[in-house]
């Protein structure tokens, strides 16, 4: 399957300024696949260790810290020489081994030839603690579900090829815009979780879909149940079971009484941050204003949660496939869709998607900062587009740019641009 992050890995390969890389995501989001698969790719050879299954590795790194010793053992384990430059290393679940992950400040500052990716699971609310990894010593990379596009490019190819020469201003003939929406819907249900889009490009049987999702929804919880840190689990497990509540709520800030009744901040905002570490949930905030810089008008106390997957957002919400492939109106369709639109274009700017809401009849679904523009984004689920708030936003603030997301066509209007759905991870593209 076509991974966009493989190119970021080559950009890291390339850089003058290199650092050993970490890997951040949510489990089974495909890390160790990228590191792999880049290594096959990219490399005459991978040295691949895991630290959850070849639990004596741990001696290596906790009775040296010379970088070349460490890289002369790890090959007579191998029994092949690791060469810098050629060979990729790869430290898989180094959560399992503090002392793996802070040799890394050591390969940076002695031994920065050698080329090494590491990962591991949770690995985010490791890096979350203060002095638990080599601060300034590594380069990270956040790893997401599989966008829309690479659904797209693992399940029609052609279309896919059809999706990338589209550019501003272009028309998109009937037949496509239909075919692409289809394929929209079925992302919807599908997700991007890689071994969900495996299982419908192998079977196309959306019972096995649905099993899939089930079974890594109690994986996360049961990672969530061994957990055994300062923050409470059974805290983190009540935050993530409340997401689907949260968002089905006609205002969706996140409202601690939705967690329990009487329930407070105090309680419940580490949990948050937890599942925020684990790339388990994604936040954004309300802002006071739309104004550059966006962050300096971010209001700490209201935000949302939305899931770092749509597909399992919709399995936990128990939305049926017929409401989404028939047109028909639910409750949570707007929800479901702005939880897709933000997995699409939450890594496209440098500043993390915002929302604006002045007042509780009155809400701009996402704000983003492109350069030193402020962009309003209205997401619509289907090809009603009416919106009051939309309207009057464009109207007194009068933007540079500004988008809706919808079921139509693409349209430059004099205001705005409607931006089919399936176009969302193109906004940049459609938008200069």
């Amino acid at each position: 399957m076509k991974r966009n992050a493989i190119e970021q890995l080559l950009m890291w390969k390339n850089s003058a300024e290199r650092k050993p890389l970490v890997l951040k995501g949510a489990r089974q989001v495909g890390k160790t696949w990228l590191m792999e698969e880049f290594g096959r790719l990219y490399y005459d050879d991978t040295f691949y260790f895991n630290f959850d299954e070849e639990d004596e590795l741990k001696s290596i790194f906790e009775t040296n810290k010379n970088p070349y010793r460490i890289i002369e053992l790890l090959g007579l384990i191998k029994g092949r020489k690791i060469m810098p430059e050629k060979h990729l290393i790869i430290f898989d679940e180094v959560q399992e081994c503090s002392a793996a992950l802070n040799c890394l400040k050591y390969f940076c500052e002695k031994a920065n030839e050698y080329h090494i990716i590491s990962a591991g699971s949770l690995l985010g609310t490791l890096l979350a603690q203060p002095k638990s990894y080599p601060v300034g010593k590594v380069n990270l990379l956040n790893i997401s579900p599989m966008t829309f596009d690479e659904f797209l490019a693992a399940n029609d190819e052609g279309l896919y090829n059809y999706y990338c020469g589209i550019k501003k201003r272009q028309h998109i003939e009937e037949i496509f815009h239909n075919k692409l929406l289809d394929e929209y819907n079925y992302y919807l249900i599908i997700g991007g979780m890689p071994e969900c889009v495996q299982s419908w490009i192998k079977h196309k049987d959306p019972a096995e879909v649905s099993r899939i999702q089930r079974e890594l929804i109690e994986l996360y919880e049961n990672d969530f149940s061994k957990h055994n840190g300062k923050v409470n689990s059974g805290r983190i497990l009540m935050v993530f079971r409340s997401i689907v509540t949260q968002l089905a709520k006609d205002n969706e800030k996140f409202i601690y009484g939705c967690i329990k009744e009487g329930a407070r901040a105090r309680e419940f905002e580490e949990a948050i941050e937890w599942l925020v570490s684990a790339g388990m949930v994604l936040r954004i905030y309300n802002v006071s204003k739309p104004e550059h810089p966006l962050n300096a008008y971010k209001q700490l106390n209201h935000f949302k949660l939305f899931m770092f997957d749509v597909g399992l957002l919709k399995h936990m919400a128990g939305i049926s496939n017929e409401a989404i492939l028939l047109k028909s109106d639910y409750q949570f369709k707007g929800a479901l869709t702005e939880n897709f639109v933000l997995q699409q274009i939450k890594s496209l700017y440098d500043t993390e998607p915002k929302y604006f809401a002045p007042t509780p009849a009155s809400e701009i679904d996402f704000i983003v900062q492109d350069g030193t523009s402020i962009v309003p984004i209205e997401v619509k689920a289907g090809e009603s587009v009416t919106s009051a708030s939309f309207k009057n936003y464009l109207k007194e603030y009068k933007p540079e740019k500004a988008v809706r997301f919808s079921k139509l066509g693409y349209e430059i209007n004099d205001s705005f641009v409607n931006i089919p759905l399936y176009l969302a991870g193109k906004i940049r593209d459609m938008t200069e």
